[in-house]
């Protein structure tokens, strides 16, 4: 892919990509919630709602609201405005690429801005619905299946709600340095 490749906070002007993009990855799981209710769980936590763009094409998008541990939003409710839930557990929505685009890194890249965003809000742990049988998927993402929060039904058959901790910034290991210490100076007097 020679395009550049950009994440970035999701805009008014995005909404009918992300529609279309996510009819096209739902309707035919059953779980295709429409325009209403994904803006209002965007409008619920703007800044951890992203799309991924290649080039101008919006490729992806991803929506995130927090939300306590176990809990996760209700696919046939609006999301409250103003009712948004305190940092501790970030809960990814929804997260989905153009299937032409699929395979080439794009959704890691909404994954580690997700992971970013977790982090310096001070979110311990990102959780999630899995969905269509992507248990897998997000099991190699570290994503820890926890069975039985999610009611049969809520999400399809199958969905498994997943979560895994907030990674740590990782600190660059010290290289031993080849070269000799360097001289030291000392004073005559």
């Amino acid at each position: 892919m020679t395009e550049t490749v950009r994440v970035r906070t999701l805009a008014a002007g995005d909404w009918d990509a992300v529609v279309a993009l996510e009819r096209d990855a739902y309707t035919g799981l059953g779980l295709s919630e429409g325009r209403a209710a994904l803006e209002s769980r965007a409008a619920a936590s703007p800044d951890t709602c992203f799309v991924v763009d290649v080039g101008a094409r919006t490729a992806g998008y991803l929506l995130a609201l927090p939300y306590p541990p176990h809990r996760y939003p209700d696919l046939t409710r609006t999301e409250k405005t103003g009712g948004a839930f305190e940092p501790g557990n970030l809960h990814l929505h929804d997260i989905v690429v153009a299937p032409g685009l699929r395979r080439r890194g794009l959704a890691r890249h909404l994954l580690h801005h997700l992971t970013a965003t977790a982090r310096a809000r001070g979110d311990e742990r990102i959780s999630l619905v899995a969905v269509g049988g992507t248990e897998r998927f997000w099991s190699a993402r570290g994503f820890l299946a926890e069975p039985g929060v999610v009611p049969a039904g809520a999400y399809g058959d199958g969905a498994v709600y997943m979560s895994r901790p907030v990674a740590a910034v990782r600190q660059p290991r010290a290289r031993p340095s080849l070269s000799p210490p360097a001289p030291t100076l000392r004073e005559v007097s």
